[in-house]
């Protein structure tokens, strides 16, 4: 999935974990040049707890990436203007293209690959950050639904 800004609460997150731990391969991309900071530092407070479930996760190196889709099993996608985050899934009317075994998807398919083959891998050694930074991504998650 590529999206801009990854902002899930607790049952969202742990349904992606238990989705990796069940062993299907997810694969998040995420912009490494950010927009805004602070929607940054949150998408990246997320980061270990998906790790840790076997999630990987890649930072779109030369810019801001701002595509929402979805692919899965090469089958079955979505693009649209959903962003994974409480405004976006509940107080939007957002939406999405919902497509199944078309052309489109193989197209999305290997645009998919080109996005990932031009970003950075997170390793969890990359993830080491100061205490005044998860003290502030921690108060920053209470006030999420509003991001």
């Amino acid at each position: 999935m590529t999206s801009p800004y990854l902002i899930i609460d607790n049952d969202l997150c742990q349904d992606i974990e238990n989705t990796a731990l069940r062993g299907v391969n997810i694969k998040i991309i995420v912009p490494h040049i950010p927009d805004k900071k602070l929607v940054f530092g949150m998408t990246r407070s997320f980061y270990r707890r998906l790790m840790d479930a076997g999630v990987e996760i890649y930072e779109y190196k030369p810019g801001f990436i701002h595509a929402k889709s979805y692919l899965a099993d090469n089958e079955i996608a979505m693009i649209g203007t959903i962003n994974l985050d409480y405004r976006s899934l509940v107080h939007h009317f957002e939406n999405g293209v919902w497509m199944y075994g078309c052309d489109s998807i193989r197209d999305l398919r290997a645009d998919m690959d080109d996005t990932i083959a031009k970003s950075i891998r997170i390793t969890p050694d990359m993830l080491k950050t100061s205490l005044m930074e998860r003290l502030i991504r921690s108060v920053t998650r209470i006030f999420a639904p509003m991001l």
